[in-house]
């Protein structure tokens, strides 16, 4: 195996892992902002989903991000009649982001982004003690 190829793959897989820990600071960022109007919606928890992309120059997959798109699920709500996002029955729509598995995937794309980088740096020195050899 070519190792611009090994480090290409890696590359795009340190670049879709990165992408996924923006979208996770921003949902932690808003895990509290209601609306600012009454009865209006708070801020969507966003997602983020990948797909490979064949690459013709290198002939291999790499990993990119396929879409950001946005968590569907309903929003909770919470009796607040003195916010000022309170419909007229006083409930507030709360964002629906969960704090706790917005940490579980950070974890998870710390991971990802650990081992793209593991790869890179042992095919970093396996390339670099082959060119000591010539």
């Amino acid at each position: 195996m070519n190792f611009g190829t090994t480090l290409a793959i890696s590359a795009s897989g340190l670049s879709a892992q990165s992408a996924r820990l923006q979208v996770i600071a921003e949902n932690l960022a808003n895990a509290a902002s209601t609306g600012g109007a009454p009865g209006s919606n708070p801020y969507r928890r966003q997602t983020i989903t990948f797909g490979d992309r064949f690459d013709r120059t290198l002939k291999t997959q790499l990993v990119s991000v396929d879409q950001i798109g946005h968590d569907r699920s309903p929003f909770p709500v919470k009796y607040d009649p003195s916010n000022p996002a309170a419909n007229a029955q006083g409930y507030v729509k709360l964002p629906n982001v969960n704090s706790f598995v917005e940490l579980m995937d950070m974890q998870q794309a710390q991971r990802s982004y650990d081992a793209n980088l593991s790869v890179m740096n042992a095919t970093r020195g396996m390339l670099t003690r082959t060119l000591s050899l010539i």
